[in-house]
């Protein structure tokens, strides 16, 4: 039996559309609190999803998503069959195309949630709800003490700066949606109860967590995001009219931010400070002597990777590029040799699959992009989530100059959620177009 439960376009088999429902909720709510679990059920998603939507989907089978995808295979093919003939010692003895196609999963997600905006809401919640009880767990509980007592910590996901990442891009989530938490209705404590838990975790747990790259982050994005809402609501009348439970709420957000801030003064200076003399070698132009710090080490191997940039910019040097320079540079220091990545997405993609690699993912930041507003323009997504589509786009922006998060399970996983929910919308406003 054909579901009849999505827009047109959208149909499949009943049985299918379980598969994916389910695996898809999984994957949202486990990956980080029961990661076995959340990578099965990831997996399942997208296998399944991809063979449904080019079985059933033929309306989206020459999206630019797909056809990206296909691109992606084709410059990891190329990359590796010109490498191999260049420097094949440094090569694997085939090509491993998912370093890249693990990006496109959100493919599959935007499939199953079928244009849905209550779908995808549901599902990025409870992405966020897995978020916050992977610091609640046992073993990751005592780092909330520790982090109050001025500790770095990492709630045991990989390390500091992944569950930064995700307690930055909740707390955009949270307070991009919060007209939808704080609306008068039916449970309405329950929902303004959970909103203000959920940013007062996701705010201390950033800063428990001192990453420099989300604080720089969220200082840019949270200023601009008020403006940019504070702009609009004054283009819709002459005045911006605030309920009094908003007005209350915002006291009290701002009260709370305060007194975290307060709280956490001493280990933010001194985190923030900790890197001084790195910068100040930098502006007077020594590279040579610079201490292996958490910055030093960055500007390290960013100016490591440079040269096989330039050597290779077309078609780089294959998927373990990040990992050969910091190893076969010369000059770079033993300790620096054992990181296999670049701290920095783009550097990563410049080195492993150069210009050809890069343009796929302009070109789907491009059309993701332009796609959000022109959905947004056309009715077919709500301005609550265009302004947060392009509040977690600069967020990203932002963190990935500084992690190469796109090489990490951590970050996969959050940009294909997110992708998804906003990849779902522009395919409805699409398909929209074109049945008129």
């Amino acid at each position: 039996m054909i579901s009849n439960v999505r827009p047109a376009g959208w149909e499949v088999p009943e049985a299918w559309w379980y598969v994916g429902i389910v695996s898809m909720v999984m994957c949202a709510l486990f990956r980080l609190p029961v990661p076995t679990l959340g990578e099965f059920s990831g997996s399942l998603l997208s296998f399944v999803g991809l063979v449904t939507l080019l079985v059933y989907g033929k309306k989206f089978r020459r999206s630019v998503p797909l056809w990206l995808l296909w691109a992606a295979l084709v410059v990891q093919l190329i990359t590796w069959a010109l490498g191999y003939f260049h420097h094949p010692e440094w090569l694997p003895d085939y090509p491993k195309l998912g370093r890249l196609a693990k990006s496109f999963v959100f493919i599959a997600v935007a499939w199953w949630l079928g244009g849905s905006t209550r779908t995808t809401l549901l599902i990025w919640g409870l992405a966020l709800v897995g978020v916050l009880i992977a610091t609640l767990l046992p073993s990751a509980i005592n780092d909330w003490r520790l982090g109050l007592l001025g500790r770095r910590v990492d709630f045991n996901i990989h390390n500091a700066q992944h569950i930064s990442m995700f307690l930055g891009a909740g707390l955009i989530g949270l307070l991009a949606f919060s007209q939808l938490f704080l609306a008068a209705g039916q449970w309405s404590w329950l929902r303004r109860g959970g909103w203000g838990i959920g940013v007062l975790l996701c705010l201390m747990g950033v800063i428990v967590t001192q990453t420099r790259a989300s604080w720089l982050a969220l200082a840019i994005v949270l200023p601009l995001m008020g403006l940019v809402w504070t702009a609009w609501n004054l283009k819709k009348g002459s005045e911006v009219r605030l309920s009094r439970t908003f007005i209350v709420a915002g006291l009290i957000g701002i009260v709370m931010g305060i007194g975290v801030l307060f709280t956490f003064h001493d280990s933010m200076s001194k985190r923030l400070n900790s890197e001084s003399e790195v910068v100040a070698q930098v502006v007077e132009g020594d590279f040579d002597n610079i201490p292996l710090t958490s910055a030093g080490v960055r500007l390290v191997s960013w100016q490591a990777s440079l040269s096989w940039i330039a050597e290779r910019p077309i078609v780089g040097w294959g998927e373990d590029a990040g990992s050969l320079v910091m190893r076969q540079t010369e000059g770079i220091s033993p300790q620096l040799k054992a990181f296999g990545h670049l701290h920095n997405s783009l550097l990563e993609l410049l080195v492993s699959y150069g210009l050809l690699g890069l343009s796929v993912f302009v070109v789907l930041g491009w059309w993701v992009a332009s796609g959000t507003w022109k959905a947004w323009r056309n009715g077919y997504m709500p301005g609550n989530m265009t302004l947060f589509a392009y509040s977690f786009f600069l967020f990203w922006l932002i963190v990935n100059s500084f992690e190469s998060f796109m090489f990490y399970w951590s970050g996969i996983h959050l940009f294909n959620i997110v992708m998804g929910g906003l990849v779902t919308h522009i395919w409805l406003a699409e398909q929209a177009e074109n049945s008129l």
